[in-house]
């Protein structure tokens, strides 16, 4: 398929941008009518993660952005309005000719009808997409008053043909050593890096009972009993799973074939055992949160959001489960190096709906992740979570640290990298080692969802701030690895 890289990003190359990538937005001269490729576009992109961390396409020079455009099949996607009003039901008098006023710019610009640019004019966010072909229309746009954001949404860094990986993807099962779990009742094994979260003294205070936990990822395995039919196995009780699925997987924006909720990475059902699996009695993994409601979406192709489907389809799931009344939690351990308007506006309505949002705060080789923390966990609005080794405060082999990280995780071993935390696996009866961020943010999930079952009337905001209170470094923040690792028990207590 389409996806090329590790969850961060794999290989940035440090170029620095040379002057004719950097002139004003509105240049008339030929040099910035001439289309940049790929290759030209990510020396821009390297030095707005190197100064700012993020990329900031809306005031980009219009050869750049329009570059990107063209690239990314010819797609814009616009945010109007203000920040504090970007989305409603039903869109106001004003709003509405705002973005009347946008479609007319584009197609005048275009030399085409409304409707001929007119991608998709969204329901309930702020949103137009538009399909553009020329300069001027990004000039035009970026002079334009009321634009909250104008992001390329087809393009994606990897365009230029940098390394390729399955980014997060394994089914594959692991045989796991015997000194990496410990057994309890009534059959089941806890993963070891629980004792060092006191997680299983939590239980005594708290099962997760009565809390519903939501994954965006890429979907849950039908395949393993325990995640399906037998999630109420063994001390596992009066709980459900719910699976949905709205990721299309096809190369082509137009197609609306969306192939269900069924995970064919194994990334996503990695996520989910580690928050919600049974304690079961089967001699397999047991997840934090075990008497928790899980709700799993498969939104995405792999981990790496760089795909024009797999944003649409993040924020769509955010913006369905910041509806739903029963849902507390949303784990997402996914991401992309620089922030995605659609997707930062779901985030932002998910969280303005109560809901208490974590997000992984990057992984990606050793020799590229010196990039600080990826999107979606930059955001002030969700909780960025890392991990690290069992000695100390040493990052992962593979985890990204900075100052908006907010929690750790311990989940590797540092004598041997390849023993991480053991998972169910893709299959019945199978069980695998998963590392880096993505399980650590999934951990937290799970422990945030032991703390509101005990105190079900609380808001988010008190959730968070107990587990703050309850991590190693509260009250002070540790400038790489925010509050630290979190006390379970004494977050339950």
């Amino acid at each position: 398929m389409k996806k090329l890289l590790t969850a961060a990003i794999a290989v940035f190359i440090l170029y620095s941008c040379s002057d004719d990538l950097t002139e004003g937005n509105n240049s008339d001269s030929s040099q910035q009518k001439e289309l940049l490729s790929p290759e030209q576009i990510n020396k821009y992109v390297d030095q707005q993660l190197q100064e700012t961390g993020d990329v900031d396409w809306t005031n980009a020079p219009a050869q750049i952005l329009w570059s990107a455009a063209v690239n990314g099949d010819m797609m814009l996607n616009i945010g109007y309005g203000t920040d504090d009003d970007y989305f409603a039901e039903t869109k106001s008098n004003e709003i509405n000719d705002l973005k009347n006023q946008i479609l007319e710019i584009v197609a005048d610009k275009e030399s085409l009808t409304e409707k001929e640019v007119l991608i998709d004019d969204h329901d309930f966010f702020y949103q137009l997409e538009v399909s553009i072909t020329r300069i001027e229309t990004i000039q035009a746009l970026q002079n334009l008053q009321g634009i909250r954001y104008i992001d390329p949404i087809g393009y994606s860094y990897e365009m230029a043909g940098e390394q390729k990986s399955n980014s997060g993807c394994n089914q594959s099962p692991d045989n796991i050593n015997t000194a990496d779990y410990t057994n309890i009742s009534p059959g089941a094994r806890m993963p070891w890096n629980f004792n060092i979260h006191n997680i299983d003294d939590a239980w005594n205070y708290s099962t997760g009972s009565g809390v519903t936990l939501a994954v965006i990822d890429t979907g849950l395995t039908p395949n393993n009993y325990l995640m399906n039919a037998g999630f109420n196995d063994g001390a596992s009780t009066g709980r459900n799973v719910q699976r949905y699925g709205n990721f299309i997987d096809s190369s082509w924006w137009w197609s609306n074939n969306v192939d269900g909720p069924n995970d064919r990475c194994g990334h996503g059902s990695q996520m989910a055992s580690v928050a919600a699996a049974p304690r079961n009695n089967d001699k397999l993994p047991v997840g934090v949160a075990y008497n928790s409601n899980l709700v799993v979406y498969r939104s995405t192709e792999d981990v790496v959001l760089n795909d024009y489907h797999e944003r649409k389809g993040v924020s769509e799931a955010l913006r369905t489960l910041g509806n739903r009344s029963d849902v507390k939690i949303i784990s997402m351990s996914i991401g992309y190096v620089w922030s995605i308007g659609n997707i930062k506006d779901a985030v932002r309505y998910a969280n303005s709906r109560g809901k208490l949002i974590f997000a992984a705060g990057g992984t990606s080789t050793s020799f590229t992740n010196w990039y600080g923390v990826i999107f979606p966990a930059s955001m002030s609005e969700t909780v960025a979570v890392t991990g690290i080794k069992d000695n100390g405060y040493n990052r992962c082999d593979v985890c990204h640290s900075g100052s908006k990280i907010d929690f750790t995780v311990t989940m590797q071993r540092a004598s041997n990298s390849n023993r991480t935390v053991p998972v169910l696996g893709f299959n019945t009866g199978q069980q695998k080692y998963v590392g880096g961020s993505s399980v650590a943010t999934a951990t937290t999930a799970g422990i945030a969802a032991l703390v509101w079952s005990k105190n079900p009337s609380w808001t988010k905001t008190q959730v968070l701030n107990k587990l703050k209170q309850s991590a190693h470094f509260y009250p002070n923040r540790n400038s790489s690895y925010g509050y630290g690792n979190i006390d379970a028990l004494q977050a339950v207590q």
